[in-house]
């Protein structure tokens, strides 16, 4: 290996300081503590997430821990917004998205295609058989109208999914789930030890011990 390769490769194992600045904000999103979400949020712009970034995330939210929990937390970016801008400081605004999102026919097939990419495969099974409605939802709303949204890339979306999963207790089959998709989409192994490094550092131990329990199922795999 030559030190070209080298450097990439160490990289690869590494979150960048925005990567990092995801995963408490979407925890403490998810578990709706708003105090420690403030903390969060302006250490994130602090390292370099736009407006529009945050704001994905917080939207991205409610697909996960339901509309109060992304509303407040929406509301709560906009308290944090205004007091940054009372002390001078400011923040980029980032990006809306590049296309419109689909709508009807074109919104599901849309979002049963980005299911099937993050996945590996076409998801199927017996659940989606007896409630069918919640299939049309996950593709059409999360996989369609979210992740449809290119003003957030794949990765950091799943960095925020992996945070908010990781501070909900009793959703540890959908955490491994998404420790899969998080490798689809290019996260490494040294990446998501360095994320359950970063829930024990600043949410908690218990987001921790479920997000290394998840990664240790999925490795062993």
């Amino acid at each position: 290996m030559n030190a070209s390769q080298s450097r990439a490769s160490s990289a690869s194992e590494t979150l960048t300081a925005r990567q990092q600045a995801i995963v408490p904000i979407a925890a403490f999103g998810a578990a709706g503590d708003i105090a420690k979400l403030n903390a969060a949020l302006n250490r994130g712009l602090d390292s370099g997430l736009t407006v529009s970034e945050a704001k994905e995330i917080l939207v991205q939210l409610y697909a996960y821990a339901g509309f109060p929990r992304s509303l407040n937390a929406l509301a709560e970016l906009m308290k944090v917004l205004d007091a940054r801008k009372q002390r001078g400081v400011h923040d980029v605004p980032g990006s809306d998205p590049s296309r419109a999102v689909p709508t009807g026919d074109a919104l599901l097939t849309a979002g049963t295609a980005n299911q099937t990419k993050l996945s590996g495969a076409p998801v199927k099974g017996a659940l989606f058989e007896f409630a069918p409605a919640i299939d049309e939802y996950l593709k059409t709303h999360l996989f369609g109208d979210i992740f449809e949204r290119d003003n957030l890339d794949w990765q950091s979306r799943e960095l925020a999914t992996v945070g908010m999963l990781s501070a909900l207790p009793g959703a540890e089959s959908q955490l491994q789930a998404h420790m899969r998709i998080s490798m689809n989409v290019g996260l490494t192994a040294g990446q998501l030890r360095q994320l359950v490094q970063v829930l024990g550092d600043s949410v908690d131990a218990d987001s921790a011990r479920r997000a290394q329990a998840a990664l240790a199922r999925h490795l062993v795999q």
